[in-house]
């Protein structure tokens, strides 16, 4: 008899991995289906895994990603220190106002910091003209390595899913995987127009790792983060091209952005390519990420034509048991482990979700904006 799981999870990228790792860790049934035959290939494979809080304004956004940073730490210390490296990361203002505003920005992050004045910048190995603040707990992960770690014992399909069907009382994913609840953690490639409401957009990055002669014992970001050296190899991660042709962007040189950016904070000697990592991540429109359940779009359109003109009233109907972990756009490995949580707990456990990553907060905005085209928006043959 084929197996009938509680929780599929299509996309094996950050997301998805960690999404079903928290699943499995409940006691329950998890599969995770991607089109490439390993995890972590895509966006979540090319970025830098960077660990480092963020800094600027208060916002809703600075806080959610704060509380995950910390969050995180603890997850990837406790459960992977074998993938994640806490060497501290030095976080250089890349404007004077920055440089002003260091104290007011380093009172917004609950997390251990430091300033460091220029001349402890230099012993480090660091240019800087001004300060900069040291965190702690910074660092960085082995993108792959963790992916795959993190859905060791969990069943994996390599398949190019295109539809979800429902099947009686469960969902067939891929016309062969039987769920009772599906996560879509696709990314950029948002599913068709299931999730078209939600406007996941998707920035091209690079990465590159390279040997070198350097030694150097933190991590840092200014424009783009350079890793402490470990074994003689440093990161430099990540480029962020808006350009729908990265490659013309890069004109078959992806690292070059990359090296020139470093050469502002560090010297590194003797860099030799080791590997290059390319891929797109998501985000959403206001950058925060997107989890939830996911709204029959196509039936509120037919059901409530008046949602277009902002009619606010008309109840949700959701598509059965699917769910979305989208949107974390480039602090992916910060903002997973914390998200998949949130949302297991929400599916499994009847919790209520974070307004701040809810979703359903796009909708309303949306269909408004439907008014403004021409023609009707093209129905969901999926329902």
């Amino acid at each position: 008899m084929e197996a009938l799981y509680d929780l599929v999870v299509v996309g094996a990228g950050i997301a998805g991995c960690t999404a079903a790792r928290e699943a499995k860790a409940k006691g329950l049934r998890v599969a995770i289906i991607d089109k490439a035959q390993k995890p972590a290939t895509g966006g979540s494979g090319a970025a830098g895994a960077f660990i480092s809080p963020k800094l600027g304004s208060k916002t809703e956004l600075l806080e959610l990603t704060n509380e995950a940073f910390n969050y995180a730490v603890r997850f990837y210390t406790q459960n992977y220190p074998k993938y994640f490296t806490k060497s501290g990361i030095v976080r250089i203002p890349q404007t004077p106002k920055d440089a002003q505003n260091l104290l007011y920005h380093q009172s917004l992050v609950d997390a251990k910091s430091q300033l460091l004045e220029r001349e402890e910048l230099e012993l480090l190995g660091i240019k800087n003209e001004t300060q900069a603040l040291f965190f702690e707990d910074g660092g960085f992960c082995e993108a792959q390595e963790l992916c795959e770690a993190l859905i060791v014992g969990i069943d994996y399909f390599c398949i190019d899913v295109q539809d979800i069907d429902e099947s009686g009382e469960y969902l067939l994913v891929g016309k062969q995987v039987k769920a009772i609840n599906v996560v879509l953690a696709t990314g950029y490639r948002a599913f068709g127009q299931k999730l078209d409401y939600m406007g996941i957009k998707g920035l091209w990055g690079s990465r590159g790792d390279f040997f070198t002669d350097s030694k150097l014992a933190v991590s840092m970001h200014k424009k783009i983060s350079v890793s402490a050296v470990v074994d003689g190899v440093v990161k430099l991660g990540a480029t962020h091209v808006k350009s729908q042709s990265p490659c013309m962007e890069c004109k078959g040189e992806p690292l070059a952005p990359l090296i020139e950016a470093s050469k502002s904070m560090v010297e590194l000697e003797n860099l030799r390519i080791k590997e290059t990592f390319c891929g797109m991540r998501s985000g959403s429109h206001d950058f925060k990420p997107l989890l939830g359940r996911v709204i029959d779009s196509a039936y509120m359109l037919q059901s409530y034509p008046k949602i277009k003109l902002g009619y606010k009233k008309a109840p949700l109907k959701y598509c059965k048991n699917l769910y979305v972990f989208n949107g974390l756009g480039g602090r992916g490995f910060v903002l997973a482990p914390l998200m998949a949580k949130w949302l297991i707990e929400y599916i499994f456990e009847g919790k209520e979700l974070d307004s701040r990553v809810d979703a359903n907060r796009l909708f309303l905005k949306w269909a408004r904006r439907l008014n403004k085209l021409k023609g009707d928006t093209p129905k969901d043959k999926n329902g």
